[in-house]
């Protein structure tokens, strides 16, 4: 079965008004591969704006959202909100959320079991720290991840999961497509053993930590790599020969 191609764009805490209409007019404007499914996670307070400046082969995605529908919890927003206001989409478990924001395993699995349950599709994030890499520890950190969420998610039908070695994002390192391939192949011999065949086949599994332009179509041409999340250059126009990567 052929897995679709599909890149996400993270926008972190970064744009206003003036750069998310110029960033949005030159993905509208760009020749994009038809075949790649995108999504852009925007900042919860532009995901109304971008939503309105977007055709719908554009998918938006909160970058993060709380386990229950609604109650006393300041700060935070549910997936009922987020689809309120227009995304279908969510990222949940990135390394700034786990090691900024100390958010758990087990939090994060709980958040992606009801954003499912309420109808968003989930970019799971999973990933090693450096020091964890160094040490050999790589398989241990990624499987004891995806145990997690395999303890709360029984359907895997709307999960894109994003392999994101922490040592890789926003540092200008970048894991080597092999690295990055070796992981991918690991990952889904987890899943033929863990939960099936058929979800280890088809389920998505994206790659991010410095994606650029430079490096996409060699990362691309991995079998198990199946897209990308892309921090900073998603807000360039780079990000186009990202999404363009397969051609």
């Amino acid at each position: 079965m052929a897995r679709k191609f599909c890149v996400g764009g993270n926008w972190k805490m970064n744009g206003d008004k003036v750069s998310i209409t110029e960033l949005c007019k030159t993905l509208c404007g760009a020749t994009l591969d038809e075949n790649v499914e995108i999504v852009l996670g925007c900042p919860f307070v532009y995901i109304n704006f971008a939503r309105d400046l977007l055709p719908c082969k554009f998918n938006v995605a909160g970058q993060n959202c709380y386990k229950v529908p609604k109650g006393a919890f300041t700060g935070e927003v549910s997936p009922a909100m987020l689809k309120d206001v227009g995304a279908g989409w969510v990222i949940l478990g990135h390394s700034e959320r786990r090691h900024v924001f100390g958010e758990p395993d087990e939090l994060i699995a709980e958040k992606a079991a009801h954003a499912l349950a309420e109808g968003l599709k989930v970019i799971a994030c999973i990933g090693e720290k450096l020091e964890e890499r160094e040490a050999g520890k790589t398989e241990a950190v990624v499987a004891s991840q995806m145990a997690a969420y395999a303890k709360t998610i029984k359907d895997w039908t709307n999960v894109v999961v994003a392999y994101e070695p922490v040592w890789a994002i926003g540092t200008g390192k970048t894991a080597t497509p092999q690295q990055a391939q070796e992981v991918h192949a690991y990952l889904r011999k987890w899943l033929a053993e863990n939960i099936s065949k058929e979800v280890s086949d088809s389920l998505r599994i994206q790659y991010g930590g410095s994606v650029t332009a430079a490096n996409c179509k060699e990362l691309a041409a991995q079998p198990d790599i199946d897209g990308f999340l892309v921090g900073g250059a998603s807000l360039k126009p780079e990000f186009i020969d990202i999404i363009n990567a397969k051609k």
